[in-house]
């Protein structure tokens, strides 16, 4: 029953920043809207930000289900560009609201875990560290929250197929490589 209420409130919430800013929209609005007390509100998130982090957590874990190895990365990776693009108004109501700082640890955490499946599955013969698995997966996640930021910034206007492409091209192998390199410098 508690998922329930919780993806009551998500979608509540959803319609709600169609129509007005996040931090335009009240507690009393969202209970409202979705017919549940404001107790029962915070018996799940304690405020707003807490439902809009919650989510966007699970509409990208939806997305990324099974698509964590060397073989779906990609996959994967278009399927958040699309996850954040079908919702584009809550996405760009809640880049506006909330700091830079956390939505790019939302993304951060996001990608991170994408990348780290790869580097796992691909590292599993070598001796690398998990500093240095780590290292790899954030030094690529970066690059893919940046170009995603942008995208965001820019009010998702280019083709996300476009850019999950050339996202794929500049790094195919990229990770294997990486792998590869930290595995000789360790010798």
């Amino acid at each position: 029953m508690s998922n329930i209420t919780k993806k009551a409130l998500m979608e509540s919430l959803k319609k709600l920043m169609l129509q007005k800013p996040l931090n335009k929209i009240t507690i009393n609005d969202l209970t409202a809207d979705c017919g549940i007390s404001r107790m029962a509100f915070y018996y799940h998130f304690r405020d707003i930000y807490d439902l809009v982090e919650w989510a966007c957590l699970e509409e990208s874990t939806k997305a990324l289900q099974g698509k964590k190895t060397y073989e779906t990365w990609q996959k994967g990776l278009l399927q958040i560009f699309e996850a954040v693009y079908e919702n584009k108004p809550f996405i760009i109501n809640a880049y506006h609201a909330v700091s830079r700082e956390q939505i790019e640890n939302y993304l951060f955490h996001l990608t991170h875990d994408l990348i780290m499946g790869v580097v796992l599955e691909q590292s599993k013969e070598t001796a690398l560290s998990d500093a240095q698995k780590n290292f790899i997966a954030d030094f690529y996640k970066y690059s893919f929250v940046g170009i995603m930021l942008d995208w965001i910034r820019q009010g998702m206007k280019d083709d996300y197929t476009s850019i999950c492409d050339n996202m794929y091209t500049t790094i195919q192998g990229n990770i294997t490589n990486s792998i590869k390199n930290f595995t000789n410098v360790s010798k």
